[in-house]
């Protein structure tokens, strides 16, 4: 039973990172990426206690509800994409490669870690869409999207191996900075162009 929720978690982290590559309204990123909180935490808590891992959902969601608030105030005006290419085929075909990478490296590091398939393939799959996130866009909400699905997979694997109270704190931190410092840059007025 526990496997099977294990690969369901895995799944849907799987849509969510597919759905904030393809998803241009801010409304389904803040979603998707409440949503990709719920399936972190449910790997998280198959090696952490249900304490430490609810810390974790609550921070992420506290993250996405920042962030929330900072699109709110942006006038929507200013909100173009500036990233390269911007096709929807171009960004499937690519996230295929990911998906493909990280489920090769996976198998790898499930041997290397000693740790189960789906915890593996959802860490590194969520650092690889987050890389890809970051590396097609300039627009700062994407960023800091890629930038906090970056730090979910690796606080994922990170918590197969090390249970540390502290560390957790200190990820969390990481995550609320993350998210004030993008709600800072969203909200900053543009610098007006002569």
């Amino acid at each position: 039973m526990i496997t099977i929720l294990n690969w369901s978690a895995l799944l849907i982290a799987l849509v969510t990172s597919i759905g904030l590559l393809l998803h241009r309204d801010w409304r389904w990123g803040i979603g998707l990426l409440a949503i990709q909180y719920l399936s972190i935490f449910w790997l998280v808590q198959t090696h952490w206690p249900v304490s430490m891992a609810a810390a974790k959902l609550v921070t992420g969601w506290m993250a996405c509800a920042v962030l929330g608030l900072a699109q709110l105030t942006k006038d929507p005006a200013e909100e173009s994409e500036a990233s390269w290419p911007q096709g929807r085929l171009f960004r499937l075909f690519t996230a295929g490669i990911i998906i493909a990478a990280t489920f090769a490296l996976s198998l790898l590091a499930t041997g290397w870690l000693g740790i189960g398939m789906p915890i593996a393939f959802g860490s590194l799959l969520l650092v690889g869409m987050g890389l890809l996130q970051l590396g097609i866009s300039a627009q700062p909400f994407r960023v800091i999207l890629g930038l906090l699905t970056v730090l979910a997979g690796f606080e994922i694997i990170y918590a197969a191996v090390e249970s540390s109270t502290l560390v957790a704190a200190f990820l969390s931190v990481v995550n609320l900075g993350l998210a004030l410092t993008g709600a800072y840059f969203l909200i900053l007025p543009q610098e007006e162009k002569p």
